[in-house]
């Protein structure tokens, strides 16, 4: 199998450590096979809207063709944290929004307005569940957690992807950069099937697909063995329940150093074929 769609993909003006230009994203999508692929920087809150506003010029500056979109990466943050930069706290230094001191469970919140994806161009919106809304660092209060927002995203109507569904980072990691234990890597399984029957049919009821993200999931260095096969097996369960699936190389560095070759494989491997994902239609020129 040859995949040939990426829906997620950050350039240099990603408010990360993204840095590929859209000219050589360009160049490297047509020598890697990839006919229909987005441009996707993040905007937590709108602190980030100044970089969609750059991404969106550098990406007309390309003269991109029709199978080429644009789109935007929105983070899952906190009512709470959104109404304390308006009132002017953090002005400018909560480019990741505002990571603690929030009140716990809070309520989920999208950083963006439909205006401020009219006003960008953007075609279409993926979202991911970024990081915990102060709640404990427990496996279960980190599940329950990483279950409500995913929720929220799939109901959401801004939303389009839900991106890389039960990606994690940061706590738990080893000295070596892995994780091995908690919350889910010692096994997928803990994750009740419940919650996963109820993302799938929230994504089917709302229209919305889930992401294969390749680097953040898939192929993670920082994953076990196991856990990317069981989540390559968790992608299959959302494909048989009806869900629509779209590709993402979620890819960051400046060569589009992405192995579509190994992705495909596992993809396969659990009966996931290249066209079985979703394909933004060809824009009007």
């Amino acid at each position: 199998m040859t995949l040939t769609s990426d829906w997620h993909i950050h350039s240099r003006n990603s408010c990360d450590q993204a840095c590929i230009t859209v000219d050589d994203l360009v160049r490297r999508a047509a020598e890697e096979g990839i006919r229909d692929f987005g441009l996707t920087d993040h905007v937590h809150t709108p602190i980030n809207l100044p970089d969609l506003v750059s991404s969106r010029e550098e990406y007309l500056g390309a003269v991109p063709e029709s199978r080429f979109h644009f789109g935007v990466e929105l983070s899952c943050v906190s009512q709470w944290e959104l109404d304390r930069i308006a009132e002017g706290a953090y002005d400018g230094e909560a480019v990741y929004g505002i990571r603690q001191g929030g009140p716990a469970w809070a309520e989920p919140a999208l950083g963006v307005t439909r205006e401020d994806l009219t006003a960008c161009g953007v075609e279409y919106v993926v979202a991911g569940t970024h990081w915990p809304l102060y709640v404990p660092f427990e496996r279960e209060a980190i599940i329950r957690d990483y279950h409500r927002q995913n929720m929220f995203l799939a109901q959401h109507p801004l939303v389009d992807i839900v991106a890389h569904p039960w990606w994690w980072m940061g706590h738990w990691k080893d000295s070596d950069g892995r994780y091995t234990g908690e919350p889910w890597f010692d096994d997928f399984g803990c994750i009740p099937q419940t919650m996963h029957a109820e993302f799938a049919a929230a994504l089917v009821e709302s229209d919305t697909r889930a992401e294969a993200n390749i680097s953040a999931n898939l192929l993670s260095g920082s994953y076990p063995e196991r856990f990317k096969r069981q989540y390559a097996e968790y992608l299959a369960g959302l494909k048989l329940a009806g869900v629509q699936l779209t590709l993402g190389s979620d890819c960051h560095d400046a060569g589009y150093a992405i192995d579509f070759t190994e992705a495909a494989r596992r993809l396969s491997a659990v009966g996931i074929s290249d066209d079985d994902f979703w394909r933004c239609p060809p824009r009007d020129m």
